[in-house]
């Protein structure tokens, strides 16, 4: 994803922590990319963890532990591709794509599904970028996701250090993860756990299993600040004689700012 324009700010105590949940979303996503041999050589000259581990740090206040040390790029796309594309009998054992996964889509067709996630990068001013050969990021791709989860981690971070309100991106991160990035997140970690690939880099196999109860913490911290997330796509309860109106005359909300 790119952001249509660019916002930039000193940082400050107040938007330490946001910058580091920026950092760590960033890694994630360059991570769950198709592989390239600068992904390979940031892991094999340990700054792809150093930068990790001074992130995960600031947030957690725990260790990162360095996993092996990468193969060959060839092994490393050989284990991505059998991961999250192709795989056993030609189907990956975890795909990335949230809507592969028909427990993420709850009963909404692909495409309304797809609409619902395209609507918080519009809403942003985020468009799918162009890479080689003319191809589409698709949106609903894991590295997609945690890349818009960056750039809603650098606008807290940005109206943290103006002193603004840095509500409607915190309300954004938290509605993004609980509704797609975190089940996302917990599906990939759990098919994985089930079937392990044994030639899957060790970082991303790591990322996936210590990054999706850590989103799920992140949504319970940002509900603290922000309040709960409303399941808008979830079932609803049939309007009584009393709420009807109020349902009626309920209109869309923008809690994002």
């Amino acid at each position: 994803m790119s952001a249509a324009a660019s916002l930039t700010g000193t940082s400050i105590a107040p938007a330490a922590r946001p910058r580091a949940k920026e950092t760590l979303w960033r890694l994630l996503a360059l991570a769950l990319a198709h592989p390239t041999q600068e992904f390979r050589d940031v892991l094999a000259d340990g700054s792809f963890h150093d930068a990790f581990a001074a992130a995960w740090w600031e947030i957690t206040g725990r260790r990162w532990s360095r996993p092996a040390a990468p193969g060959t790029l060839s092994a490393l796309e050989a284990g991505y591709i059998t991961a999250f594309l192709h795989g056993r009998n030609g189907k990956p054992v975890a795909s990335l794509l949230a809507g592969d996964h028909e427990e993420l889509l709850r009963g909404l067709s692909r495409p309304a599904f797809m609409l619902n996630v395209g609507a918080f990068y519009s809403h942003f001013g985020l468009k799918a970028a162009v890479e080689d050969e003319g191809q589409l990021d698709e949106p609903d791709h894991a590295a997609a996701m945690a890349e818009f989860m960056a750039v809603l981690c650098h606008l807290e971070a940005h109206a943290c250090a103006r002193g603004a309100d840095a509500g409607g991106p915190q309300r954004a991160q938290r509605d993004f993860l609980a509704r797609f990035l975190a089940p996302l997140l917990d599906t990939l970690a759990r098919k994985l756990r089930r079937k392990p690939v044994s030639g899957l880099d060790p970082t991303v196999a790591q990322l996936l299993e210590e990054m999706a109860p850590w989103a799920r913490q992140q949504i319970a911290e940002l509900e603290a600040r922000v309040g709960p997330f409303r399941d808008l796509d979830g079932p609803r309860p049939a309007a009584t004689d009393v709420t009807k109106d109020a349902v009626k005359d309920s209109g869309p909300q923008n809690l994002w700012g």
